[in-house]
């Protein structure tokens, strides 16, 4: 899955209707406007510290560019810091944020100031592994090429102590997704902001885990695809759990908030005024921004979730009230 989504993405704009997908960022302006918005009211409830303002994996760099400029509309204007390894996607991104600087992952960022950090869509396109209860042992689930063609195979038994004690009796067939990868980006992040200050954003799709079940899926062309069919010329994703991530930054020293449903953050921080007032402004596009209000809100806004993560001392992220 490494493999695949690392050649996939460096050869490619994946996004938008010519490509494989769209993203929240580019349905509308109005998801990169709040995310800006998010990071500015935390920044000055927090006594307006010099900031590092970073997005992982930022796409055509879309969010940065609307949520910086509604972050300086509230006198926020901080550093932009990209982790992006696409050489495609740097060279878009770099026309529309020139002074941004581009790091490779995210070991490699400032580490003199507080970190504000967007994941939109990011944590969904690390490799996973999958777990399969098989008759006598849960084993992992591996991929094995036959002349050129990938097929999914049994490997050895894995140990009952990787497995959740409540899934550990499940029916044979049962599937458990976990992402080291991402447990491991987490916690790097976690650690980073419990010590120099700032929050980290996780939106993305998933779930309130440990569950048991398959998500992996190639996507092409705004379809499904087999995912174990020309790999990396298609998107390979799977739903996040999010409560292995908020455990991973707790286990780190920062504190967790949510997660939230996608609808009920944008809903809680001003989208519905958003788009009244872009729509009092061009009301010959009263009809498209209110499709893309409902389509950020509606099923996207219920399979997305919203993760926050914070220093102990910073305050509480808003539209997290309920922690």
């Amino acid at each position: 899955m490494a493999a695949a989504n690392g050649h996939y993405y460096a050869t490619r704009d994946p996004l938008g209707t010519d490509g494989d997908f769209v993203t929240a960022p580019e349905i509308s302006q109005m998801f990169g406007e709040l995310v800006g918005l998010w990071g500015a009211d935390l920044w000055d409830r927090a006594d307006r510290p010099a900031v590092a303002w970073v997005e992982l994996g930022p796409g055509r760099g879309t969010l940065a560019v609307d949520a910086t400029r509604a972050m300086a509309r509230a006198g926020l204007t901080p550093d932009v810091h990209l982790v992006e390894t696409s050489p495609v996607l740097r060279a878009m991104q770099a026309e529309r944020l020139p002074n941004a600087t581009w790091h490779d992952a995210v070991e490699t960022l400032p580490t003199d100031r507080p970190l504000i950090v967007v994941a939109n869509e990011f944590f969904d396109a690390l490799p996973i592994r999958q777990l399969v209860k098989g008759p006598d042992a849960w084993r992992e689930r591996l991929v094995a090429c036959q002349d050129i063609l990938f097929l999914p195979i049994a490997g050895k038994p894995v140990p009952d102590a990787v497995i959740p004690e409540p899934l550990r009796a499940s029916p044979a067939g049962s599937v458990l997704e976990v992402s080291p990868a991402g447990v491991a980006i987490i916690r790097t992040l976690a650690a980073r902001i419990a010590k120099q200050g700032g929050a980290l954003l996780v939106v993305d799709y998933g779930h309130e885990g440990p569950v048991l079940g398959e998500t992996l899926q190639a996507v092409k062309r705004h379809g499904f695809a087999n995912p174990y069919e020309n790999p990396g010329e298609h998107d390979l994703t799977a739903h996040v759990d999010f409560t292995t991530l908020a455990a991973a930054a707790q286990a780190s020293g920062a504190v967790a908030w949510g997660p939230v449903e996608q609808a009920e953050w944008l809903v809680t921080l001003g989208i519905d005024s958003r788009a009244a007032a872009l729509a009092r402004a061009t009301p010959d596009q009263a009809e498209r921004i209110a499709a893309d209000r409902m389509r950020l809100v509606g099923e996207m806004g219920r399979l997305f979730k919203v993760l926050a993560v914070t220093a102990t001392n910073w305050p509480v992220p808003a539209a997290f009230d309920r922690g």
